[in-house]
């Protein structure tokens, strides 16, 4: 007899798996490969639930992938640079690099007590130099390809961060950081950005991945692709030409009544006239006060001022009024919109708020001219010459080329995307490998001065501007090109380029030649499975693919699709129902629940919770349910068989292995499937089976043996330690973990016999067993000779019999 000891025995299987490199990868493997992916932590202290439910049950799929064969590169990171880690050392007062180093051991250390099978040679974390030299480098590549370029414009700004966020990091309907919810501003500063839109419509191609729907829909509507035209309309005005709309209704335009500008258009107050620019001047200056989602609101209602001015409209000739409207923004179109109210509801209201025509050009399918509200379905024009009786479809295209020869318009593409803004005024990032010189311009830092090393001693409270700024040893130096004075670029980049490119470096993590290996590349890549949160759909998942077609695109990679598979974890929750937070009060510390009960119950039960792709909610009730099955399958194993030599009935061995059987072909397609909760469940019913079938002659058999062998086997994936000290206890010399996946027979499967329930009128008389293969009319027969179901039947008609196959059989009767 050896008691079972957790906490022993996950020592002692961690310290050997470390020494012997049990987890290392072999990438010149002739075996099938499968790179299993997922998304590296911020390293922000010791594990909490969510990272245990993030990375345990993956951890269980490389197990079984390569006990199934798969030579598995599972390698695992710390996503270090950025503003979590540098709020997190502000708050503490100490030094971001001294609080991050810190983590990264603490969470290392996790990592290891939660019995993590991760490549030991591959870790890496972005903010070591060796590491954000290559991030440099990737900037360099991008402004010489020409998709990194420097501009002055308006960007979104964080007050409390006192940093530029990009479009993706301003999230809710009011416009705050993603990172500490503070409602962000506008600001005019020189930034670096990145030329995403240019790959805007290959983005939207998701052809040969094997994505969620979820994911997939939340991408194309960011990237946002609307079809139609930018339509001219001419202006008197001596210094505005014209105004240009952009429109998805270009067979529309004969139905404009009026124009609305945006309150920050360029054009407004010069064409605001003086009677009007009162009215005016004070509507914009309200405007300012509303943020964008505010002012764009469904439901809101649609206000706007007259300005005084009007256009021309480009096909009719017809003097069409300007106004200003809220409900109008600069970052969509052109910063203008042409009002058609008979087939545009917002415009309709606008129409009826302001005593504005509404004039029908395109006739709806009951020829009803008096509209009660906008007909936005398309059909055939009308008063709209020389386009008259064209259909909708039609008339679009032939409106864009008879704009586009008389100079008033064109058909065009437009995107939501905008340029990806890669600026940031913060001390803890990869610095960003520009110089400025005052001859020569910008100029970049030659690779061979790479990495261009961020100062320790450096101020690096945020005051608006970057803390290089305040470092002259950084900053003064000379010009690569001239060799005169220059200074370095004093921004720093957003951490999602870090992480737009980390899985390239696990390929070849030491290469002081390359960013990756190239023959490793075209043999691993892409990514057989990426997992991670979906809150990552639009800001990282966007930026990773756009990397890796900028990066095909430059002969640096074969592939530009980066991940094959991608798949979404969920939430564990408090004992609450709650997000996990310390304010709620509902946190749970994994390191005390394995002090307690040790790893192998707590990577389980977080797998039992629910679905890997749903989550569920915290039980301390159940994780000791997990405990009290560990401790029986160790005495299942363990403790001698006392049962008494005697006739096995073939019935016994025959259940015996089909249970077994059935059980390795449920957790298999289970763990494949990310179902671990329902695996777990398959698990437990065969050893509360195997429980009892140890008290029969049956334990005394070779099947039994090979039973032990199998389970030990089948729970290796979930349970690592207590799966190699009872693998080792049965005298094996191998870990258990370098063991092939049991084969499933199916011929073993097929059950013999079912329990035949027998209704009549949905209310139970009958059980039966029955075999398996037992006909339609053999069950009627067979249900028909009881007694119980002729009472039940006797003096009625039966109206409907209802059969379903090795489940029951329903008389209906009146």
């Amino acid at each position: 007899m050896v008691d079972y000891d957790p906490r022993a025995i996950e020592k002692k299987w961690q310290t050997r798996w470390e020494e012997s490199g049990l987890y290392r990868t072999d990438l010149s493997t002739s075996k099938p490969r499968w790179y299993f992916l997922l998304m590296f932590p911020y390293p922000s202290g010791p594990l909490h639930c969510g990272h245990w439910f993030a990375y345990g049950p993956p951890d269980t799929k490389a197990r079984y992938l390569r006990m199934r064969g798969y030579e598995v590169l599972f390698p695992m990171g710390f996503d270090s640079f950025g503003l979590p880690a540098e709020n997190a050392a502000i708050e503490r007062g100490i030094h971001p690099q001294v609080w991050t180093e810190k983590n990264i051991g603490q969470m290392r250390e996790s990592f290891k007590s939660m019995g993590g099978s991760f490549d030991p040679d591959r870790w890496i974390q972005t903010s070591d130099p060796e590491y954000y030299r290559w991030t440099q480098w990737l900037f360099l590549q991008m402004y010489k390809h020409d998709l990194a370029y420097r501009s002055f414009t308006s960007v979104d700004w964080c007050p409390s961060c006192n940093t530029t966020l990009a479009r993706e990091q301003v999230v809710g309907e009011d416009r705050v950081c993603d990172r500490c919810g503070t409602p962000v501003t506008k600001r005019d500063l020189n930034q670096w950005s990145f030329r995403i839109t240019r790959y805007a419509e290959e983005l939207l191609d998701f052809e040969g991945i094997d994505w969620p729907e979820r994911v997939k829909t939340m991408q194309t509507n960011w990237v946002g692709k609307s079809v139609g035209a930018d339509i001219h309309f001419p202006s008197e005005h001596p210094e505005v030409v014209e105004i240009k709309v952009f429109t998805t209704r270009p067979d529309t335009v004969c139905g404009t009544t009026f124009v609305v500008l945006a309150p920050e258009h360029t054009a407004l107050p010069l064409l605001t006239t003086d009677e009007h620019r009162a009215s005016v001047e004070a509507y914009v200056e309200k405007a300012k006060r509303t943020t964008e989602i505010q002012r764009l609101a469904v439901g809101k209602e649609k206000t706007g001022v007259f300005t005084g001015a009007y256009v021309k409209n480009p096909v009719t000739g017809e003097p069409v009024p300007v106004y200003v409207g809220d409900y109008v923004v600069v970052q969509y179109g052109a910063g203008a919109v042409m009002g058609v109210p008979a087939h545009d509801q917002r415009d309709f209201e606008f129409a009826q708020k302001y005593d504005l025509p509404v004039r029908v050009v395109v006739t709806p399918p009951d020829g009803n001219l008096e509209l009660e509200a906008a007909y936005t379905g398309t059909g055939q024009l009308q008063s709209s010459a020389p386009f008259d009786g064209l259909e909708s479809e039609a008339a679009q295209a032939q409106i864009g080329v008879w704009l586009s020869e008389r100079n008033l318009g064109q058909s065009v593409v437009r995107y939501r995307l905008r340029d990806w803004g890669v600026s940031r005024q913060r001390y803890w990032g990869a610095p960003i490998p520009i110089i400025h010189c005052p001859d020569c311009g910008i100029v970049p830092v030659p690779d061979s001065d790479l990495p261009v090393r961020l100062p320790e001693d450096v101020e690096f409270l945020p005051t608006g501007e970057s803390p290089l700024k305040s470092e002259p040893d950084f900053r003064e130096v000379a010009c690569p090109k001239c060799g005169g004075p220059a200074e370095r670029d004093t921004d720093t980049m957003d951490t999602f380029v870090d992480s737009s490119w980390y899985w390239y470096r696990y390929l070849a993590p030491f290469d002081a030649e390359s960013f990756s290996d190239r023959s490793n590349s075209d043999r691993w890549l892409p990514i057989a499975e990426y997992g991670g949160g979906i809150e990552h759909a639009t800001m990282h998942m966007l930026y990773a693919r756009f990397v890796a077609k900028a990066l095909r695109d430059m002969g640096h990679v074969r592939d530009g699709e980066p991940f094959r598979r991608h798949v979404n974890q969920g939430l564990i929750l408090g004992t609450d129902n709650e997000k996990m937070s310390k304010s709620r009060g509902n946190v749970v510390d994994p390191n005390a629940v394995v002090a307690r009960y040790g790893s192998d119950v707590m990577r389980s039960f977080v797998m039992f919770l629910g679905p890997w792709g749903r989550g569920g909610t915290w039980s301390d009730e159940g994780i000791t349910g997990l405990e009290r099955f560990y401790l029986k399958v160790w005495k299942l194993v363990i403790d001698p068989v006392d049962t008494p030599e005697g006739t096995v009935a073939a019935q016994d061995v025959t259940e015996l292995l089909r249970r077994l059987h059935q059980t390795i072909a449920k957790v298999g397609g289970d763990i494949e499937a990310f179902a671990f909760n329902t695996a777990i469940a398959s698990l437990m019913e065969l050893v509360n089976f195997l429980t009892k079938a140890k008290a029969t002659p049956v334990a005394n058999t070779s099947d039994w043996r090979d039973s032990m062998r199998t389970l030990i086997l089948l729970l290796a994936p979930f349970a690592p330690h207590i799966t190699e000290e009872l693998w080792e206890q049965r005298g094996e010399t191998t870990s258990v973990h370098a063991q092939a996946w049991p084969e499933c027979d199916d011929s073993l499967t097929v059950e013999d016999a079912f329990t035949l329930v027998v209704q009549v009128n949905g209310k139970i008389r009958e059980r039966f067993e029955v075999p398996a293969s037992i006909s339609e009319d053999d069950a009627k027969e067979k249900a028909m000779g009881s007694e119980s179901v002729q009472r039940a039947v006797e003096g009625k008609n039966i109206v409907r019999i209802i059969y379903v196959p090795k489940r029951l059989l329903n008389f209906v009767v009146k």
